[in-house]
């Protein structure tokens, strides 16, 4: 695509996206009690800089503050999550009304901003009572979250735009019980496939609570980070390698939640982790509820190759033996990650042909760079003088969003994007060392410094064109 400008489709979304243990803090208060991050946390040597997120960016009391950022920024939605513990104190309820009626006033300034909720039901915080009785991989939790999320569709009712299941189930799954690099931190490639499994049943008996509630007009939609995977060479052992990590990163939740079935190669592939006896008679029929939009989260794309020597004990994803992955190449993010814009556009261009009649949407995208405070005098107003001069960052989001147009220019049906993250946050094992946000955040004061990245975000969403 040229350099021109690319106008998108009347009513494109964009938007910007938090989580609720990266940015709320106020962990011990109106009742919330202990999620299996904050045990994690707990744990000395499992976060980098030894920090934790009781208080973060204490979101939970200046969401005012950040939502007037929002209307500078001129987006029409914000992509949150909702953290369980504050919601279902205790196994078996009851719901805690004071934390109902903190996401109420939430939900209600951002509606009264002209900001449409996008909301997340679970970004990673469960409650570290379903851990102690066995987690994900006890089938026992997706029931846990059909009930949690019927509560809120009734507590909420009709103040929500797009209800959202599920953030990044890979995540939670594979970092959480494959690798253990995540909370709550176990390594079993048997409990990671279960709570695949159960992950899957949570999303699917999720969309049925929230509508049984609402109506089958509820907005009702998944965040997936597929793996853009790209194989080393087109010989058939590295293609095949490819196919391997695919069925794994993708298939195993695309299948079942679009197309109600998992493929069976999922099953071939690892009979020697588990035997799947936690799928039932019908689980993949309850999982596959129609949707009405599939959310992306992208950062960048996997290179995979053959390589017999290669064990998959050590990968997050089972069944991974002689699937090397390769490292990244190019000028990398403060994360080492590679930056590769046409990874999104092909992701979404090959979405969109499998699946021509399911909404796509970008719901993360964003990239973690070393920042420095600036004072400059040239500043718009409403900086107060102090701005974050990140080129990097804004040359990421430009390529990134010029490959959504390009993915749009090339029949793709992507309806949003939604820029990662408004503020700088608590990175999960990484602490506060990576920062993410439009916003910077210092910790110290709280105070929030605009960055050139924002500026040109707002200039973006403002214009609908880049």
């Amino acid at each position: 695509m040229s350099a021109q400008t690319f106008t998108f489709p009347e009513g494109f979304t964009w938007g910007t996206a938090t989580a609720s243990f990266q940015v709320e803090g106020a962990a011990h208060e109106d009742g919330r009690t202990d999620s299996i991050w904050d045990t994690f946390c707990a744990v000395p040597g499992n976060i980098s800089d030894g920090s934790n997120g009781d208080v973060a960016c204490d979101e939970y009391h200046r969401y005012s503050e950040d939502i007037d950022l929002m209307k500078e920024l001129g987006v029409g939605a914000y992509r949150m999550s909702i953290a369980w513990p504050r919601i279902v104190p205790q196994l078996g309820g009851p719901v805690n009304q004071a934390g109902i009626d903190h996401y109420l006033r939430v939900l209600d300034d951002l509606r009264e901003a002209g900001i449409k909720p996008v909301v997340t039901l679970y970004h990673w915080d469960l409650p570290q009572y379903l851990q102690d009785a066995g987690g994900w991989a006890n089938r026992d939790t997706a029931k846990r979250f059909a009930d949690y999320a019927g509560a809120l569709a009734k507590a909420f009712d009709d103040r929500v735009d797009t209800w959202t299941t599920l953030n990044e189930p890979w995540c939670a799954a594979y970092l959480g019980y494959g690798s253990g690099g995540h909370a709550p931190g176990i390594k079993d490639h048997a409990q990671a496939l279960a709570a695949v499994h159960h992950l899957n049943l949570a999303h699917g008996l999720g969309v049925q609570a929230v509508r049984a509630e609402l109506g089958q007009e509820a907005k009702m939609s998944v965040t997936l980070n597929l793996q853009m995977t790209r194989a080393a060479s087109d010989s058939a052992e590295d293609q095949a390698a490819k196919a391997r990590a695919d069925l794994f990163a993708n298939e195993v939740f695309l299948g079942p939640m679009v197309e109600g079935r998992y493929d069976p190669a999922i099953f071939e592939a690892s009979q020697g982790v588990t035997d799947w006896s936690f799928n039932r008679p019908g689980d993949e029929a309850i999982i596959g509820q129609p949707l009405d939009v599939l959310g992306i989260n992208y950062y960048a794309p996997t290179y995979v190759r053959a390589n017999p020597a290669v064990s998959g004990a050590d990968n997050a994803m089972p069944a991974q033996d002689g699937v090397e992955g390769l490292p990244p190449k190019g000028e990398l993010t403060d994360m080492d990650w590679a930056q590769e814009p046409e990874g999104l556009r092909d992701l979404l261009t090959e979405l969109s042909a499998r699946f021509p009649s399911l909404p796509l949407m970008v719901t993360e995208n964003g990239s973690a760079w070393q920042d420095e405070v600036s004072a400059d005098p040239e500043a718009p107003s409403f900086t107060g003088g102090k701005i974050v001069h990140d080129p990097k960052r804004v040359a990421y989001l430009d390529a990134h969003v010029r490959a959504v147009a390009d993915a749009i220019e090339a029949g793709a049906q992507v309806t949003g994007y939604f820029a990662w993250s408004l503020l700088d946050n608590f990175e999960w094992a990484l602490g506060y060392s990576k920062r993410f946000g439009i916003i910077r955040v210092d910790y110290q004061t709280q105070e929030r410094i605009w960055k050139d990245s924002g500026l040109r975000f707002r200039q973006i969403a403002r214009a609908n064109a880049i």
